[in-house]
C-alpha cells in the first residue's frame, strides 16, 4: 500500500503511471493526449478575496493543483509519439489534422474541492454534483470566478479522479487543510506537539455474513464465471439452492438450528460438487479470454475458502467481493462485532484538529499501529509545526514505549507516576470519542463503499479531510466574531476606565474634570 513518505518530491505524490489526461469523457476515451498548458481554463484561477481561512484554503488548493499538474505540461513532439496515460499507451502522429484528446481535463482545484465537499457533507457522487450546481459558495471554494448553473462534471469523474491520485494524493488534501488551519492562525503550531490517538472500525458495505448466504453467492458467481469462460457444467443446482436458501432464512428466524444445520450441510455439498466439476473442466476452456480465466481462478479460490471454513475456524471470508474484511470486536453492547478494517485516528489535544487517519489490514494490536500513525501525523504537519512529543492514549496502547522513541506515551496504566499536568492531559483523552463519532455520522466513515484495501485507505483519509473542512468553517465563525467584537469590547473597556477615573477625580475636583464625563 502506497504511503506518503518523508521528503517526497511533490511531483511524485501521484502514481507514476498517472499522466493527467482528459479527466472527462471525450469522443475517444481509449486514446488520450496530454492536457493543454496551465492557464487555458480561466476557471482554475483562484478567486480574489481576503486572507481568511477560506482564502488560505484556496491558496493551498493551488499548491495541491501544482503538485498534481507537474506531469501534465505539454512537451515538444516530432514524428510518431507514444502517449502513456491513465488509459494505457497509444501512438499519435505529431501535427495530425484530427486530435484524439477529447475535451481538456477539468481543473485540479475543482476536482480536489469536490472530494473535500463530498466528505464534508456526507454526499454521494450524484448528490455532490447536483448541489454544486446550486451553491454559489461551493463554486467560489472550487475556484470559479462566476456562478455557473450547470453540473461541474459527470458523477463518475469524481471516483476516477480519486482512484487516479491514490492514497498519496488524498493525504495531500488532508495536509492542505492542516496547513490552512495554521496559516489562518486558527490553531498555533505548538498544539501539534501533543496528540490524542485512538482506533475505530470502518465498516465495509457488505451484507451481514451468514453461511447460507455466502455459500449460495459463491455457487451462483462460480457458475456464471464458468459460463463466461466457456465451461459447460453438468448441473448448476440453481432450483434446489433457491429452495434451500429460503428454508435457511426461515429456520434461522424461527431459531430452529437443528434444521438449519441440515440445510447448511446440503448447501456445502452442492457447492463442493460445482467446485470439483469446474476444476476438472477448466483445462477445456482454451477459447476463454485471459480476464475471464483470471476471474474464474479468483472465484474458485474464494469459493474453496467458503466451502472449507467452519464457525470456530480462523481466516474466514466474510464477503465474496471483499476478502479484506475482518471481524473486529470492540466490546460494544449495541454492536459486539463489526465487519470492516481497523482505522487509527489522531487529533490535536486542545482543539481536536484531525492530523492523521490510517487504515490497517488484518486485526493488529492497537499499540502496533501507533508508530505508523505518529509517522503520518509527523509528515503531514512537518511544514507548519513540529513533531509530536506527547501522545495521550487508552490502555490498548500499553507496552510500545520502546517502539516510539522520543515520544511520551501517556495512559491510565501509569497513573501513579504521572504529574499533575499529565493528569490534566489524560482527562481530555475522551475528546477523541466524539471526534470519531462525528467522523462516522457527518463525514461517512460509518460505511465504506470503495473497493479493496486501497479503497479503505482512501476513504479513511478523505473522511478526516472532510472533518477538517467543517473544523475550518467553525474556525471562520469563531475568528470572525472575535474580529467583530474585539474593537467594540476594547472601546467599552476604555470608556469604562475613563468614566471610573473621572468619577474618582470628580469627588475631589469636579469643576476641572467635568469634561471627562462627556
Amino acid at each position: 500500500m502506497r504511503r506518503y513518505s518523508r521528503g517526497a518530491d511533490p511531483s511524485q505524490l501521484v502514481y507514476q503511471h498517472l499522466i493527467p489526461g482528459s479527466f472527462t469523457d471525450g469522443p475517444h476515451p481509449e486514446r488520450r493526449l496530454l492536457p493543454p498548458a496551465l492557464g487555458r481554463d480561466d476557471r482554475s484561477a483562484p478567486p480574489a478575496g481576503g486572507a481568511g481561512p477560506s482564502a488560505a484554503l484556496g491558496a493551498d488548493r493551488g499548491g495541491v493543483g501544482a503538485a498534481f499538474r507537474s506531469q501534465g505540461a505539454r512537451r515538444s513532439r516530432g514524428g510518431a509519439v507514444a502517449q502513456h496515460d491513465l488509459f494505457g499507451p497509444s501512438v499519435q502522429v505529431a501535427g495530425a489534422g484530427i486530435a484524439a484528446a477529447g475535451r481538456p481535463r477539468l481543473p485540479i482545484r475543482l476536482m480536489a474541492s469536490l472530494l473535500d465537499l463530498k466528505h464534508a457533507y456526507k454526499l454521494s457522487d450524484e448528490e455532490l454534483v447536483e448541489r454544486w450546481a446550486e451553491n454559489v459558495v461551493w463554486q467560489h471554494f472550487s475556484g470559479m470566478a462566476f456562478y455557473e448553473p450547470r453540473l461541474p462534471c459527470d458523477a463518475k469523474q469524481v471516483g476516477r479522479f480519486r482512484a487516479a491520485i491514490g492514497e498519496a494524493g488524498v493525504e495531500e488534501l488532508l495536509k492542505a487543510t492542516i496547513d490552512t488551519a495554521v496559516s489562518s492562525k486558527a490553531i498555533v503550531p505548538a498544539e501539534f506537539e501533543r496528540l490524542i490517538v485512538d482506533t475505530t472500525v470502518q465498516e465495509k458495505a457488505i451484507a451481514h455474513p451468514v453461511d447460507w448466504r455466502l455459500m449460495e453467492n459463491a455457487r451462483h458467481k462460480l457458475v456464471a464465471a464458468a459460463k463466461r469462460a466457456g465451461i459447460a457444467l453438468k448441473q448448476t443446482f440453481a432450483k434446489e439452492t433457491k429452495t434451500l436458501r429460503r428454508k435457511a432464512g426461515g429456520y434461522a428466524h424461527a431459531r430452529q438450528f437443528k434444521r438449519l444445520r441440515k440445510v447448511l450441510k446440503r448447501q456445502r455439498t452442492l457447492l463442493g460438487i460445482v467446485l470439483r466439476e469446474v476444476q476438472r473442466k477448466i483445462g477445456q476452456a482454451s477459447q476463454a479470454t485471459a480476464p475471464a480465466l483470471e476471474n474464474l481462478h479468483t472465484l474458485m479460490q474464494r469459493a474453496e475458502r467458503i466451502h472449507a471454513q467452519q464457525p470456530n475456524g480462523k481466516n474466514k471470508l466474510y464477503a465474496l467481493h471483499a476478502p479484506e474484511v475482518e471481524c473486529i470486536g470492540k466490546g460494544k453492547a449495541r454492536k459486539p462485532y463489526e465487519f470492516g478494517v481497523k482505522v487509527s485516528v489522531a487529533i490535536t489535544h486542545k482543539q481536536g484538529l484531525m492530523v492523521g487517519a490510517r487504515s490497517f489490514t488484518g486485526t493488529p494490536y492497537d499499540g502496533h499501529t501507533l508508530h505508523e500513525q505518529l509517522e503520518q501525523a509527523r509528515i503531514l504537519s512537518e511544514d507548519t509545526a513540529g513533531a509530536p512529543k506527547q501522545v495521550v492514549v487508552d490502555l490498548g496502547f500499553r507496552g510500545v514505549d520502546a517502539a516510539n522513541p522520543g515520544v511520551e506515551i501517556i495512559h491510565r496504566g501509569t497513573f501513579k507516576r504521572l504529574t499533575d499536568e499529565q493528569h490534566r492531559w489524560l482527562k481530555r483523552r475522551q475528546a477523541v470519542e466524539p471526534a470519531i463519532g462525528h467522523l462516522k455520522h457527518d463525514n461517512g466513515m460509518d460505511r465504506c463503499w470503495l473497493q479493496g484495501a486501497n479503497g479503505d485507505a482512501l476513504h479513511a483519509v478523505l473522511c478526516a479531510a472532510g472533518d477538517n473542512i467543517r473544523w475550518l468553517l467553525r474556525a471562520m465563525v469563531r475568528l470572525g466574531l472575535k474580529g467583530l467584537f474585539a474593537p467594540m469590547v476594547a472601546r467599552l473597556i476604555m470608556l469604562a476606565t475613563v468614566l471610573a477615573m473621572s468619577l474618582r477625580a470628580r469627588n475631589t475636583r469636579p469643576h476641572r474634570l467635568a469634561w471627562c464625563v462627556w
